[in-house]
């Protein structure tokens, strides 16, 4: 089953009378279960097109399919429960709110989906404790580290257990030992649930990971790389 596909997907911006391409005739096919890697320097083009495989923003010209779904007809209230039931977010500047503990972070994607107080007390914990932060569940995000904060973030990613999680530079404000732990939690998720995982990085480590990855450069994919997974 193809859990994203991307069919000549170009965005561009209009900066004053100047037209930028940040993504140009890119096409992408990933499939159920799959560990994939978008590889590229900042500039390259890899935000801008997981906002528009994250439904976060839309392309200018091309399509997208979401688990076979066409998203580009979707009302903005049906692309938001896209999102929230079947998409996981681990963003690069953790976009936690400020004044939910660590805790209620984790907790709000839960509530969004209406479980039950007692079924998210149990499932929440669970992600703080598999993530090394049930000792800092009840700290504000300006009472953690930058770690601390993206593994928040990565927890809060992850308790919906979504079928497909975007990770945009998910390592990069953990040390070595806790991006592996991250990554191991990652890659049980993907081998017991058949999680999709994409991820935007340029991480030697991340990459190790991965079942394909793809270089993208000045908005193009330039190289595609099929490995075995370390």
């Amino acid at each position: 089953m193809s859990i994203v596909s991307a069919r000549q997907v170009s965005k561009e911006y209009k900066l004053g009378k100047t037209t930028v391409l940040a993504v140009q005739k890119i096409n992408l096919e990933v499939e159920k279960g799959e560990f994939v890697c978008i590889c590229g320097p900042s500039g390259s083009g890899k935000t801008t097109f997981f906002n528009i495989i994250g439904c976060l923003d839309k392309p200018t010209e091309g399509t997208v399919q979401i688990m076979n779904q066409d998203v580009s007809g979707l009302s903005d209230a049906q692309l938001s429960e896209l999102r929230n039931k079947s998409i996981g977010f681990i963003f690069q500047t953790f976009n936690l709110m400020p004044v939910l503990t660590a805790y209620e972070n984790v907790e709000y994607p839960l509530w969004i989906l209406g479980k039950e107080k007692r079924e998210r007390r149990r499932i929440v914990l669970k992600m703080l404790e598999d993530v090394g932060l049930l000792e800092h569940k009840d700290h504000k995000p300006d009472e953690l580290s930058g770690g601390q904060r993206q593994r928040v973030a990565v927890a809060r990613a992850l308790v919906t257990m979504p079928a497909l999680v975007l990770a945009d530079e998910p390592t990069a404000n953990l040390d070595s030992k806790t991006g592996v732990a991250i990554l191991e939690l990652m890659r049980k998720m993907n081998d017991e649930f058949s999680t999709t995982f994409i991820f935007s990085t340029h991480d030697p480590q991340i990459m190790e990971y991965a079942q394909k990855i793809y270089h993208i450069s000045d908005g193009r994919f330039i190289e595609e790389e099929s490995r075995k997974r370390g």
